[in-house]
Parts: structure tokens; C-alpha cells; sequence
């Protein structure tokens, strides 16, 4: 085998997951694509001790930390195929060429498709927004919009006047209850039925949102839960069980972070359903933890699903 353990994605879960391994003296290779998910957020918030940083300036720092590390390494570039090979796994490179490890710990995240509404994409991880804990702060308490999904956005319309005077788009997607209502007028909710045509303002900045009868209704920032996937069928190509999350599938794990599959473990928004930098980073810790358990106490992988 050329390593102990490969890492599938450089960001905050396979950084973390990276670092224990190192830590332990094993070899570890940590492949990243250099394409995280808050690749497109201008910084990173809540998280302790990084709050306010640029997430590419929090992996750039990470990545210094581990280069101390001899028994660690990157390659850049994705995994296309990876398989059980024996007491192992054989990971073939998009690049050509395969690598081989005793475990895998899979962190290469999650993709978001978004709606297809004029001014969504050039917004996203600025105005146009999925988590208030993350990003709402920073909205300064102005006027806020949910735009409706699906049975998320009732969710976010409760959470969200906390941040700001909140509008929840209902965009013919969502039906509410009475009951609904009442707890969202409770919280000083408005409700607008009216769709949302496009969003307006200079980009990335947003000033509101145009309805299709023509009004506009004033926004600094739009929430509204993507649909999510994971960002490679590496976890599917290994026949790791998965589950239904509130926006799209996500890899089933234990506590410690193993999958259904002996050997391999996941971490990060791959293997969550909640998106956050540091549940993240402490689930890539428990993964490099229990990969590197793992091969001390069942070294030729002989732990059945």
C-alpha cells in the first residue's frame, strides 16, 4: 500500500481528518480538488478562533500547519473510482495513475444546485444565503426574504427575524397550515404568496426582490436551502449506505464517523445534514481518530457492515 490512510477532500473535515493522522505518524495522502463548497463565501463566521477569515485563507493556513508534518502529503486533483482491493483500497486519480491505502476517509463534500431565478448565482455565499448563523450577522439587522423550497423554508422563516424584518416567499411551493401562519405572523413574519420573478441591486450586493406582478420588496439578504448532492460517487462507487437529509442524500455514519463499508470513514457536509464549518472540522477529527484506530485494532479489516 502506498499510504495508511488517503483523505478524499481538503477542506475543513479532511484537514482535520489529516492532522490526527500525521499526528499519529502515520502516512497519509490528502487528495483536494482545491473546489470546496465555501469556495464562493468572501469569509467564514461562527467559527471559534476563525471567525471573520476567508475560508480559503483558513485552508491556506491549514495546509502550512501540516506540511510540518513528514508522513503527510497532497496531491492535487480528484478521485475518479475508488474499490476495495484485499485488505485495502485502490483509488484511480482523474488525473491517471491510482493510489493505494489501508482506509479511506472521505470529506470531499457536497454540491449545491440552486434555483433558476435571475440574480441567484452570482449572489450565492454573499446575499443569497443558506445558514443565518453563518452569514445573517453580518446582513447588519436589514430586511430579509426566505424563498420557499419546499418544508425548510418554514424552518428558516421562524429562525430568521431574529437577524431582521423577514419576508417568507411562498413562490406556489409551499402551503401553510393556519397553524403555520399564526407561529410565523407570531414572530412577525410576512407572508407573500406573489412568486419571486428576479433579484435586483449590483451583484453581489442585493437590494431586494422584483414579484412577478411588478412590485419590489426590499432585501439585504435571501435565504432559501439548496439542493444538495454529494460533490463525487465515490461513497456509492464503495457501496456506502446513505440517507435522506432535509436538502438531498448524505453518507450514514456512526459516532465515530465509519461508514456502512469496513475501512472507510466520512466526514463534513458529505456526511451531515446540518452544513457548518466547525461540526465539520470536529467530525474530520473523530474520522482521522477512528481510521487511525482502526488499522491497530482490526488490521486487516475483518469488520463486517
Amino acid at each position: 500500500m502506498n499510504h495508511d490512510v488517503i483523505v478524499i477532500g481538503g477542506s475543513f473535515a479532511g484537514l482535520a481528518a489529516a492532522m490526527q493522522l500525521a499526528r499519529a505518524r502515520r502516512s497519509v495522502c490528502v487528495l483536494d480538488t482545491g473546489a470546496p463548497r465555501n469556495r464562493f463565501a468572501a469569509a467564514s463566521h461562527g467559527f471559534p478562533g476563525q471567525d471573520g477569515r476567508p475560508p480559503q485563507a483558513i485552508r491556506a493556513a491549514l495546509r502550512r500547519e501540516l506540511s510540518a508534518y513528514p508522513t503527510l502529503s497532497f496531491r492535487d486533483g480528484a478521485g475518479a473510482s475508488a474499490m476495495r482491493e484485499g485488505e485495502g483500497f485502490r483509488v484511480t486519480l482523474a488525473e491517471g495513475g491510482d493510489i493505494t491505502a489501508r482506509r479511506l476517509v472521505l470529506a470531499f463534500g457536497v454540491r449545491d444546485s440552486l434555483p433558476d431565478l435571475p440574480g441567484v448565482t452570482e449572489r450565492w455565499g454573499s446575499t443569497v444565503l443558506h445558514c443565518p448563523y453563518c452569514h445573517g450577522y453580518e446582513l447588519n439587522g436589514g430586511p430579509v426574504g426566505v424563498l420557499a423550497r419546499g418544508e425548510a423554508a418554514l424552518h428558516q422563516g421562524m429562525l430568521l427575524p431574529d437577524w431582521g424584518p423577514t419576508t417568507l416567499f411562498t413562490q406556489g411551493v409551499l402551503s401553510l397550515s393556519a397553524e403555520q401562519r399564526q407561529s410565523l405572523t407570531g414572530r412577525g413574519v410576512m407572508i407573500e404568496e406573489t412568486p419571486v420573478a428576479e433579484l435586483f441591486g449590483t451583484a453581489p450586493a442585493l437590494d431586494g426582490v422584483r414579484l412577478e406582478d411588478g412590485r419590489e420588496i426590499a432585501a439585504a439578504g435571501l435565504f432559501l436551502a439548496p439542493d444538495t448532492a454529494p460533490a463525487s460517487d465515490l461513497a456509492a462507487q464503495l457501496g456506502c449506505t446513505m440517507k435522506d437529509g432535509p436538502t438531498g442524500p448524505y453518507v450514514a455514519v456512526d459516532p465515530m464517523q465509519a461508514t456502512s463499508q469496513p475501512g472507510v470513514f466520512a466526514a463534513g457536509d458529505l456526511a451531515s445534514p446540518m452544513a457548518n464549518a466547525t461540526i465539520a472540522a470536529a467530525a474530520g477529527v473523530m474520522a482521522g481518530n477512528s481510521a487511525h484506530r482502526s488499522l491497530i485494532f482490526d488490521p486487516a479489516l475483518t469488520a463486517t457492515a
